[in-house]
């Protein structure tokens, strides 16, 4: 019991609780009662936060109302701990696929995946909307074939970026997309793109294709700075990425560093040092985080594809508000070097793409499928390396007898337009295809996100610890000096009953994963809200909606599960909504066709982003 008298949780076995739809297991809504707080009164709470004895005592009220020392610190769990996410690899059957070769190099994979897509040539995005609303999102096969014929090069192209990059970083629109865009750098990529497929030899279909990497992965020559103002001096980038240097090895031309929340301790991508990324769909919306400007760039048609880093939903939170695909796969299947090390057993590089369809047109299984293939890590001894399945995506539906497990009070914890929007879309998988829901219970939901709040930010502020120790505490966003006063408060035994719990989540999902192939639930509990003004300069404190957004993402970092988020429409106000796939470990390629069906039943309602660009227009 606390100073303060609140009772704590005791668990009972994993084994004996019961996962079934009449469970009576007490789902709990995320307790936060706290108000919105930005610009002066953020100020005044860190001066607050950061006074001896004040600020403990501050802390231990909000950790007490957020409910980590009952269900959490103090709690007691019958389980022991279990402290990474990772996955022996188990060869679990999935439906039409084909088994890449061992030994590949990134450029062969591609061409592997290549020869698993379908062939049509036509848009279904395009198709039956009126021509002022209608979306045509240019895929890595677009380009690839618009360079291969002539029609265009990887110059014109990067051009056509340069100049939209120009036009909507200025302070007209002030989208803040980037925190780093060399254009000497990018054109020279693209004038090498270019020689290579006038002599017949571009390295693949990624050659030339823009791909824009978050401000967390390391790229040459550009810093990492992790969306802060001295990390990128503190800590010198002296090579790519694993995951970057295999793009590369692609002809890939690497367009710059996006922007993102800063050390990405918040959902929303207000950035107080580089701007903050606004949402295409709606330029007064937030983007989303960590991975803000990564969704915004590839939301706005700028790049096919970009890289982000997903420590906790930070690929998918802002793919699903600005409506494009987020991808994140199995815990170890993506190398995690030259990735900032901020939170190393929940974090891994991920994928944002524009489509879902593995077609020429409209397919982010095209994008997400090429992209996937050419940064999977290859480094691991082959006993522990996993096999790498491709989906073979020649017909809808590709797979059949697909069982789609949901818990209807997490599902129905979210806005009206967002539960009626992914409640429609299980009906169309069901109408079209066949694939039955299971109604489950995923039990200890808020405690899991508890849990998983204390890993990632015990793990966060331990990787700082060294550069933290010495900076000036000026030098940090308000908003982020008091996510880490937080971060530093938390204590080894709530770390411990964390890993505890994470012990006990992971039976809970193997569990439900015998009876179901993924676990389906809304990507967010809100679509993208207002950024407002008085946030711009100092971040904000709006737990109501961090939240909310982060309410379905939990699983895929703290568990390592591969997971996927498609849009399937939009609210009211014209906003995306995503809907979201849990796999098995190592699934991914299951994911890949469940997306792609998904995408295939929803996607030819959707309307373009108010800022869009279309880079293989002629000129």
């Amino acid at each position: 019991m606390g100073v303060f008298g609140s009772s704590a949780k005791v668990y009972r076995p994993a084994p004996e609780v019961d996962l079934g739809p009449g469970s009576g297991e007490l789902y709990i809504s995320p307790n936060v009662k706290a108000p919105r707080v930005a610009g002066l009164l953020v100020k005044i709470f860190v001066w607050v936060l950061e006074m001896p004895v004040v600020g403990w005592v501050l802390l231990y009220i909000l950790k007490k109302d957020n409910l980590i020392n009952k269900l959490v610190s103090e709690a007691e769990i019958p389980e022991p701990p279990l402290f990474t996410s990772t996955h022996r690899w188990e060869d679990t059957p999935e439906q039409n696929v084909c088994l890449t070769k061992p030994g590949l190099s990134p450029a062969e994979r591609v061409r592997e995946a290549v020869d698993c897509l379908p062939t049509r040539l036509e848009s279904p995005l395009a198709a039956d909307v009126p021509p002022s609303s209608s979306l045509k999102r240019w895929t890595i096969m677009d380009f690839s074939r618009a360079y291969s014929s002539g029609e265009t090069t990887p110059v014109q192209v990067a051009k056509r970026f340069l100049a939209a990059v120009k036009e909507c970083s200025g302070p007209t629109m002030n989208m803040a997309f980037f925190i780093s865009c060399d254009p000497e750098d990018v054109l020279k990529q693209a004038e090498e793109s270019t020689l290579r497929y006038q002599t017949g030899t571009p390295l693949s279909v990624m050659d030339g294709v823009l791909v824009a990497v978050k401000d967390e992965i390391d790229c040459l020559p550009y810093p990492t700075t992790g969306g802060t103002r001295w990390l990128g001096k503190a800590r010198p980038c002296e090579a790519d990425a694993a995951c970057v240097a295999q793009l590369r090895a692609c002809g890939a031309v690497l367009a710059g560093k996006t922007n993102m929340h800063e050390l990405g301790a918040g959902t929303s991508g207000i950035n107080p040092h580089h701007g903050s990324a606004r949402n295409p769909y709606n330029v007064g919306k937030v983007a989303g985080g960590s991975s803000s400007g990564s969704a915004a760039v590839v939301c706005a048609g700028l790049c096919p594809v970009a890289l982000g880093v997903d420590g906790g939903g930070s690929v998918r939170m802002p793919a699903a508000l600005c409506g494009v695909v987020g991808f994140k796969p199995t815990a170890g299947r993506l190398s995690n070097a030259g990735v900032l090390p901020l939170n190393w057993t929940v974090g891994m590089a991920g994928i944002l793409a524009g489509t879902v369809e593995d077609a020429v047109v409209a397919s982010v299984t095209t994008l997400s499928l090429s992209l996937y293939s050419a940064i999977v890590d290859q480094s691991q001894p082959s006993y522990l390396r996993p096999e790498l399945n491709l989906p073979m995506l020649t017909s809808t539906p590709s797979i059949s007898n697909v069982r789609l497990a949901k818990y209807g009070k997490w599902f129905n914890d979210s806005s009206e337009d967002i539960r009626t929007c992914c409640d429609k879309a299980l009906q169309t998988l069901r109408a079209q295809y066949g694939w039955e829901t299971l109604d489950v219970t995923v039990p200890e939901i808020e405690e899991m996100r508890l849990a998983h709040y204390v890993t990632i930010g015990s793990e966060c502020t331990a990787s700082l610890a060294k550069y933290l120790d010495k900076l000036k505490r000026s030098e940090i966003g308000w908003d982020v000096r008091v996510a880490l006063g937080v971060y530093g408060s938390f204590s080894s035994r709530a770390y411990l009953n964390s890993q505890r719990l994470r012990n006990r989540q992971m039976f809970f999902h193997k569990e439900i994963f015998k009876t179901a192939d993924v676990i389906v639930s809304p990507m967010t509990g809100v679509t993208a809200y207002t950024l407002q003004d008085d946030a711009l300069s100092s971040g904000e404190l709006d737990y109501i909606n961090g939240a909310a957004l982060i309410r379905y993402s939990i699983a895929g970092n703290f568990l390592g599960l591969p997971a996927i988020t498609v849009m399937v429409g939009q609210d009211k106000g014209g906003l995306p909504i995503g809907l979201q796939f849990i796999g098995r470990p190592w699934s991914e390629a299951t994911l890949l066709h469940i997306a792609f069906a998904m995408q295939e039943a929803c996607s030819k309602n959707h309307r373009k982003p108010v800022v869009f660009y279309d880079l293989l227009k002629k000129d």
